[in-house]
């Protein structure tokens, strides 16, 4: 009977992905094929946990099949991000598109992005005591006993890891292994990688334009096909936010939110207000926050989804650059950086709150100004070479609290909410590393502003 339930459910899906591309020959814009599937994924996914429930075998059965639309586009999106990371880079080279500023361009770029993290950490810190926020009142169950258990490996890592250290995994032992994404500092160390040969060949470029003009052409190449690759993709993006959203509203521990509300509620509080941040830096910089909000909404809505900055990468670059004018060279540089620097929801806000909450159980007066500029000092440095997939902010958050030398075991204790507020935190990430890309671009005069103020045009 289990079998023939999860059959309907998956027809189901089914059903609803053929009206998203019955839509899509209809020439529906696709924004609203976007927000069509996250609507549809809400409703079915609270519909399945209504009848049975986040652990029955039939909800279990049904995300399982769920998965392959799902978590397979992430996983394609996943596919491309280190070949599409390193042929931009080295492609902005040879199109001379960013050796004019380059060092101009880097600085801001991750100025940038440490200086909203910064920013984020106070905003985080603030909401934690405006909400009375307090750890002691958090209690441990069996999944939160698992979780801390499970943590305690990645503990004695951090602890053991000096800053230096940590720099020191940016750099690239091995490019080949980085290219496939097997470190949480890969992406860093591609982009340095891609940087050394972009270098390289300007080099080569001056004393035999021959082979470099080769090189180029082979670049160009490449690039073109990558970028295909990456439209392909995309254009799966309303089936699998369809499907991502379902296991979310399917499988999420509602009773749990309940109980932790007033951390979840601070939480979003906080997170808010720091894309008003965002919004209020591109009004200094006389750009509409509407036009933002208007062209970013799909690509911020994905992020909000599918929980990972990196799988977002194609869609943060393709925004930046068709959407809201970015050259290509820095849409490139501030959606790689964003990805391990700076994530100002997983690497800002998240941790800041954390520390302030278990603050009291170590001693500190978490009014002190001493103790708020501490960490949010910490916090800014810390934000280096944080993963830009899901447990990023578990990441941070270690690191943060053992560096302060605060108990970290409140980290396990909100694992039930982590899901919920992991889709904020990632949305605000990629907002981060976005803005940072506008900024500069405006900053640097490789922005085309008729591309950003020109309204939104339909999708195929």
């Amino acid at each position: 009977m289990n079998n023939i339930l999860i059959a309907v459910n998956v027809a189901v899906l089914l059903l609803l992905m053929f009206g998203l591309f019955i839509m899509q020959k209809k020439h529906v814009s696709f924004s609203k094929r976007v927000f069509t599937g996250l609507g549809l994924g809400i409703v079915i996914g609270f519909m399945i946990h209504l009848i049975y429930g986040a652990e029955h075998e039939v909800t279990i059965g049904t995300i399982d099949w769920f998965n392959i639309v799902g978590t397979g586009y992430v996983k394609l999106l996943q596919m491309v991000v280190m070949p599409l990371v390193f042929i931009s880079i080295v492609g902005a080279f040879t199109r001379l598109k960013l050796t004019k500023n380059i060092g101009k361009i880097s600085i801001l770029v991750i100025g940038i992005l440490l200086g909203t993290t910064a920013i984020s950490a106070a905003i985080g810190i603030g909401s934690a005591l405006g909400f009375g926020l307090d750890g002691i009142q958090l209690t441990e169950g069996e999944a939160e006993k698992a979780r801390n258990e499970a943590l305690v490996e990645r503990v004695t890592t951090v602890e053991n890891m000096t800053l230096p250290q940590q720099i020191i995994e940016f750099i690239p032992g091995n490019p080949f292994l980085d290219l496939t994404g097997a470190r949480s500092t890969s992406t860093i160390a591609v982009v340095i990688f891609a940087a050394f040969i972009g270098v390289a060949y300007l080099g080569v470029k001056r004393k035999d334009p021959e082979n470099a003009a080769l090189f180029a052409k082979i670049i160009d190449s490449l690039y073109a096909i990558i970028m295909r690759v990456v439209t392909l993709i995309l254009r799966l993006t309303p089936y699998g936010i369809l499907a991502i959203i379902t296991k979310v509203a399917a499988t999420s521990d509602y009773d749990a939110i309940v109980k932790l509300g007033t951390f979840v509620v601070a939480s979003y509080v906080a997170l808010i207000l720091v894309f008003i941040v965002h919004l209020l830096l591109l009004s200094f910089a006389k750009l509409s926050p509407v036009n933002y909000v208007k062209k970013g909404l799909p690509t911020l809505t994905f992020a909000f989804s599918s929980r990972s900055s990196a799988g977002t990468l194609p869609m943060t670059i393709k925004t930046q650059t068709k959407d809201f004018g970015v050259s290509e060279g820095i849409a490139n540089f501030a959606g790689s950086f964003g990805l391990t620097i700076g994530q100002n929801g997983c690497a800002g806000v998240y941790p800041a709150m954390l520390a302030v909450m278990v603050a009291p159980a170590a001693g500190i007066d978490p009014f002190s100004p001493t103790f708020i500029l501490t960490l949010i000092l910490v916090v800014t440095i810390s934000s280096f070479g944080v993963a830009g997939v899901g447990g990023g902010a578990t990441f941070a958050a270690l690191i943060v609290l053992s560096v302060m030398n605060l108990p970290v075991a409140i980290v396990g204790l909100l694992i039930s909410v982590e899901p919920l507020i992991d889709m904020g935190r990632t949305a605000l990430n990629v907002s981060g590393a976005m803005t940072a890309g506008v900024l500069t671009s405006k900053a640097t005069g490789e922005f085309e502003k008729e591309v950003y103020q020109r309204p939104n045009v339909v999708e195929a």
